[in-house]
């Protein structure tokens, strides 16, 4: 067999390997640009029981809900609504702060009363052990989680909660970050995730009975 013949055969199994080689799977950054959101998840509507449900409060605080993050802002009525039905009715409230806040750096519109509990976390307030033993110890089996960041404590925190196995319910205008995309983002993950999805209801507040 010449030489050049040789050489055609090779050259053609190089092309025919090639040829049925499946392509190179691009990673999300070189197809982010090709990715589409998804429909928007359905809310449903939700019924608590007062004795055994918490609200959570999350991160309401001059440093993060001011007039440079105007998404927070516009949500407080709908917050201190929120407050003033769980507290006519007797649900549990509980606050957080991050680290190097304090209590009295919360917003005066959903200002705690003198005797509700509050943590001092980071994104998930489950880092901080004081929750999950505030919950027990008041026999809580469902949390209603308002706040900001939408994908920081509101995710974090949601997300641990349902893997802990509470019952969790998210009202979309309680949940603010400081663009859209992250609300999406939280909002398609916690009614999506893996186990996550399946302890939580994402849902408006005029939609939650008590």
């Amino acid at each position: 067999m010449g030489a050049f013949l040789k050489f055609a055969i090779v050259a053609a199994g190089a092309v025919f390997v090639a040829a049925v080689q499946p392509a190179a799977a691009q990673t999300v950054i070189e197809d982010w640009t090709n990715v589409k959101a998804p429909a928007a998840p359905e809310l449903k509507p939700a019924t608590v029981d007062p004795k055994t449900t918490a609200l959570l409060v999350l991160d309401i605080l001059k440093q993060s809900c001011n007039d440079q993050r105007p998404r927070c802002v516009a949500s407080l009525p709908a917050i201190q609504k929120m407050l003033a039905d769980a507290r006519s009715h007797g649900l549990t409230v509980v606050y957080s702060t991050f680290p190097g806040a304090t209590m009295a750096d919360t917003l005066k519109e959903v200002a705690p009363t003198g005797n509700e509990p509050n943590v001092n976390a980071p994104a998930n307030k489950f880092t901080n052990p004081e929750l999950d033993k505030i919950l027990k110890d008041k026999g809580i089996k469902t949390v209603i989680v308002v706040g900001t960041v939408a994908n920081g404590a509101v995710l974090y925190t949601a997300s641990d909660a349902a893997m802990r196995g509470y019952k969790v319910i998210v009202p979309v205008e309680g949940m603010s970050a400081p663009n859209l995309y992250q609300e999406q983002f939280t909002a398609w993950n916690l009614a999506n995730g893996p186990t996550i999805s399946a302890n939580t209801t994402l849902t408006k507040m005029s939609m939650i009975a008590y």
